[in-house]
């Protein structure tokens, strides 16, 4: 079974839903079985890397809202959040392009890396408020989970990964991918949002169910993207 992600390193609920999805998994008994693919999604592709303004201010901005509705739902986020054993800290997050943390979740899938970077950099971003946008902040967390921090840091300085970032963008968006998390499981079944457990357990035992007399006649399993009655995109 494959499960693709579609995520982004700065979405509050991403984390919350990989927790969840995680959770779901351990107590799935054919978790052995299930290979997870991290997928990029960038929430704000025209960002820069240097923000000025805070978290708090953009969403004042772009939705209007008061510094009291701002706060009410940091304060929800955070406790859910809690409530999956991560700790938010929404204030101090630093705004940035995420594109380049993309690329190097990309550069460390080649070294066998990747679950560890995706989970540094979520958090990174949302439980220690480091700038994940900066090159030298990406070259130190790629020491701490074990990659060259020099290598790293060359290949930031380029463009290599560039192409994977924009064929993950590109795949999700005829998938039907419009916001994240986005989980994909077998080209057959699409689950929208950071789901309660029980919703991405329920799902992989179906799936699984569903397949097994294919699997058993050795007929191919393939399916088309989502299809329209398969996806719950919000």
């Amino acid at each position: 079974m494959k499960v693709e992600v579609w995520s982004d390193y700065q979405c509050p609920f991403c984390y919350i839903g990989k927790r969840r999805f995680e959770k779901a998994l351990t107590q799935f008994p054919h978790r052995d079985q299930v290979e997870v693919v991290f997928k990029s999604f960038e929430l704000d592709p025209q960002a820069e890397r240097d923000v000025k303004m805070s978290q708090d201010e953009m969403l004042m901005k772009k939705y209007n809202m008061t510094a009291q509705q701002v706060k009410a739902s940091n304060d929800n986020l955070t406790a859910q959040a809690k409530a999956e054993g991560l700790e938010y800290h929404l204030e101090q997050t630093i705004l940035t392009n995420t594109f380049d943390a993309h690329r190097f979740m990309h550069f460390a899938a080649t070294k066998g890396k990747e679950k560890e970077v995706n989970e540094r950099l979520f958090l990174a971003y949302f439980t220690e408020g480091k700038h994940i946008g900066d090159h030298q902040t990406l070259a130190a967390l790629a020491a701490e989970v074990g990659l060259d921090q020099a290598e790293v840091a060359e290949m930031l300085a380029g463009n290599q990964f560039t192409a994977e970032v924009r064929t993950d963008e590109q795949e999700g968006s005829l998938l039907g991918v419009r916001g994240v998390p986005f989980f994909v499981i077998n080209r057959k079944y699409g689950i929208s949002g950071a789901q309660p457990t029980e919703v991405f357990l329920d799902t992989l035992q179906k799936v699984w169910t569903e397949e097994q007399p294919l699997q058993m006649v050795n007929e191919s399993t393939d399916a088309n993207a989502c299809s329209d009655g398969s996806c719950n995109i919000e």
